[in-house]
């Protein structure tokens, strides 16, 4: 699946950084994809040893292209086509952040029950109803 020119937009997309190739073409628009310190646009090609800081909304990424692909694979396969390099602060203060709201849009992230009777009764009692 190595293909020699693929856009920076596609790639983070086939690694599974952003969800869709809209939004990581959105994050290289908005400088939040980075190359030694300056921003790159969404049509930048991606070559192998170069070295990108990626702003999302869960975290910093601090990556080394190890592999090229340009289709959206299995994750498993997807961790192996770069090096994560990030600080290990990022990562665990990343992984800390557990809570049952989405703050922008209001959901509850996946596999998250609705509150228990008693929980209820708590939130009730917070909001004075």
């Amino acid at each position: 699946m190595e293909s020699e020119r693929v856009r920076i937009d596609k790639y983070l997309w086939a690694i599974r950084i952003f969800k869709t190739r809209s939004l990581a073409a959105e994050a290289c628009e908005n400088n939040k994809v980075k190359q030694e310190g300056k921003g790159v646009k969404p049509s930048k090609i991606v070559k192998l040893g170069d070295k990108y800081e990626i702003k999302t909304v869960a975290r910093n990424w601090v990556i080394e292209v190890k592999g090229i692909i340009n289709q959206r694979v299995a994750y498993s396969e997807a961790i192996s086509n770069y090096i994560d390099h990030t600080p290990e602060k990022e990562r665990s203060a990343a992984s800390n952040e557990h809570s049952v709201f989405i703050f922008d849009t209001g959901k509850r992230q996946n596999k998250q029950a609705r509150p228990t009777k008693k929980e209820r009764r708590n939130l009730d009692d917070f909001f004075d109803y």
